[in-house]
Order: C-alpha cells, then structure tokens, then sequence
C-alpha cells in the first residue's frame, strides 16, 4: 500500500488515495499503520476516495480502529494532496464526510498548498443531536458534570462529530492522561466524546489541550479548536474570531453568527511519501 504521512499543528495521519489503492479492511489498517512503534505512527487513517456528492470524500479511522465522522486538520490535508499530487486544478473544492459535506478555499504558492480555509458548517447545539444525555432540551452551556469525583462545566458541540469543551484555569498543568478517558467514556455521552480543556487568555486568544475519542491526546484538533471558539463565544468569554493555541501550533477560528457557519484556517503539510505491505 502507498501513502503519504500528513500532519496540521502535528495532528497527523497516513493518506492513502482511494482512487488506486483499495482497502479490504481500513479499520484494521487504521490500528496497524496508527502504532508508532511497528507501524508508521499516526493519529488515524485517512482515505482519499471519489465521491457522487462532491469533488472528494473523505473516509476517516482513529488509532483504535473506530470510524470517525469529521477532522478538521485531516481535511486540510485532504485538500492539499488532491491538489499538489494532482487530483485537480481546483483551489476551491467540496469534500464529503460522515459529518457533511464542507467546502475548502486553498492558498497556493509556487504550485503548493501552503494554507487552508474551511468552511466547517454550522454548529450543533442540540443536546439530543451532539449528542448528550441530559435533563433537559436545548442548549448545553456551563452544564454540570461529575467526573472522576469532581464537579466540572462542560459546553456541547458538535462540529460533525461531538465535543464537550471544559473552562479551566491550567491547562497545561492537566493530568490529561487520568482525566480525559473519563470524559470519553462518561455514561452522558453514548457515542463518546471529545474533549476540549480550555483557557482563555484574552477576548481573542485561547489555549487549549484535547483529549481525542479513539485517539488519545493529540497534538491539534480542528473540529475541536471550532468548538472551543464557539463555546467561548456561547459563554460571553472571547469575540467572534479567535486564535486558538494549541500544542501543534496556532488555528484561526471565526464563527460568522449572521450565517451560523464557522470558518477554520490552518496549515497542512507533508512529512513523507512511503509503501508498506497492510497484513
């Protein structure tokens, strides 16, 4: 099997272009190329495929094999293959996911994706369609949650896939090991969740740790940063557009509330292309 290591802010996964290679079990090709000890090392797997709905499809595995439904940082990556390994000629494009489809302007310089924008769509706020269990309808903002003994405050989003997003004070003293499988794989939320332990620096800058579902803590998360941002801005704590920092480096988020879509913009990147036989 051919493939290409990709990463945005370090959030990174193996891509394999659909239109060549064919998986007969990408769910445990995810878990074997994910090990970063005898496999390639990744958050996931990510293929490349044709689609009827758009110009791409996205179809993405974590680290444990699960399916996942939408990443940020992995479709900015998506976006940068099919244009620089010659998919098309397109700077903006439509990529389907299990989370939608979501559209992509991409900023190219000497014939290379160097950034790009997402139009990650509109946030879910619904409780029920995050989704989350809870006592009543509607929006889950500053919600009670009893983890691991301790009362904490979550905001729910989905952003095609779900997030619960956590306000603390230390973000980078968090014993994120201990305390983010117990939001993963807390009762309230039956398909899991993940995580997002936030700190607001000011009215336009947050930091942010995230613990991933199926995936552990990675280095960035784009579904995740549009989350936070929104939860920041639900919770009166920052402006419309904020930087999110994350430990892979920097995404810019605004949520244009006139026409409820949230716009994400980063980088992505090449690490190496390789062949590796799939058992």
């Amino acid at each position: 099997m051919r493939f290409t290591k990709m990463h945005g802010l370090g959030n990174d996964y193996v891509y394999v272009n659909g239109f060549k290679e064919k998986l007969k079990n990408p769910s445990e090709a995810a878990k074997f190329v994910s090990d970063r000890h005898f496999g390639i090392g990744s958050d996931g797997l990510i293929l490349i495929n044709p689609s009827d709905k758009a110009d791409f499809e996205m179809e993405m595995y974590n680290a444990d094999g699960s399916r996942g439904e939408m990443c940020g940082n992995g479709i900015r990556c998506v976006a940068k293959y099919v244009y620089d390994y010659g998919l098309t000629d397109k700077t903006n494009i439509s990529i389907e996911t299990l989370g939608g489809i979501k559209y992509l302007e991409l900023t190219v310089k000497e014939g290379k994706t160097k950034e790009v924008r997402v139009d990650m769509g509109m946030p879910e706020l619904e409780g029920a369609k995050i989704p989350i269990l809870a006592s009543k309808e509607g929006c889950l903002i500053h919600e009670p949650i009893m983890a691991d003994g301790k009362k904490y405050y979550f905001t729910g989003v989905s952003m095609g896939n779900p997030h619960a997003v956590i306000f603390i004070e230390d973000v980078q003293g968090l014993d994120i090991e201990k305390i983010g499988p117990k939001f993963e794989n807390h009762e309230r939320f039956p398909n899991r969740i993940n995580t997002e332990f936030v700190r607001v620096l000011d009215r336009k800058t947050v930091e942010m740790r995230v613990w991933e579902r199926g995936s552990g803590e990675t280095l960035a998360c784009g579904t995740g940063a549009c989350a936070a941002a929104v939860a920041g801005i639900l919770n009166g704590f920052t402006e419309d557009k904020v930087t999110v920092k994350l430990l892979g480096g920097d995404l810019e988020i605004e949520w244009d509330r006139k026409a409820d879509r949230v716009y994400m913009t980063g980088p992505a990147v090449v690490v190496f292309d390789g062949e590796i036989d799939i058992l």
